[in-house]
């Protein structure tokens, strides 16, 4: 197996469409550290003193919050590091930061089902908190940043977890990696 220290891997995604389950387990593969933007953002959120749905909340209308959480990031991007999170590629093509970067999809339903059974929530109030969410996201992030999450232009590749096993997800993205479609000179 090669050696995953010299490259960076971004994976991104919605919510529920398996960012994490993928990340961690290419973490194990490669032996690559993983970094959460989600943890951070809990981190953030603990550190000022609210619950995570308050923070959002907060965030919506403190744009130094995102500003804060991306420059974390950022800072945390090198070499032999995963980092995970809605954002990551977006902000890493916009530094001068090279990276290997994956967008993670699957269709609303679907996301909306496992959100449900790892929060262990009613279905119906899921659905409500993930929508809410996410347009709260894409508002933020359209008016910091102009960026639209759903623009997959910066990714090296995107793939769809509800036809693909987080295995096999690892597996492609190792596969993209190895087969060139990620330079370091790019």
């Amino acid at each position: 197996m090669k050696d995953f220290g010299d490259i960076l891997i971004t994976v991104s995604g919605l919510p529920g469409s398996g960012t994490s389950t993928a990340a961690k387990l290419l973490s194990r593969e490669t032996g690559m550290e993983m970094i959460s933007t989600g943890e951070i953002f809990r981190e953030l959120a603990k550190e000022k003193g609210y619950s995570l749905e308050e923070f959002g909340e907060v965030a919506e209308k403190n744009k130094n919050i995102d500003f804060e959480l991306d420059k974390r990031i950022v800072s945390k991007a090198k070499p032999g590091r995963i980092l995970e999170g809605r954002l990551t590629g977006h902000m890493l093509s916009r530094s001068e930061k090279k990276a290997y970067k994956v967008w993670i999809e699957a269709d609303l339903e679907t996301r909306i089902e496992r959100i449900s059974d790892r929060e262990d929530m009613d279905l119906e109030r899921t659905k409500e908190l993930v929508k809410k969410r996410e347009e709260s996201e894409r508002k933020r992030y359209k008016e910091y940043y102009g960026i639209d999450l759903l623009n997959k232009d910066v990714y090296n590749i995107v793939i769809d977890s509800v036809e693909n096993s987080p295995e096999k997800i690892v597996s492609k993205i190792i596969e993209g990696v190895l087969n060139g479609s990620y330079s370091r000179e790019e």
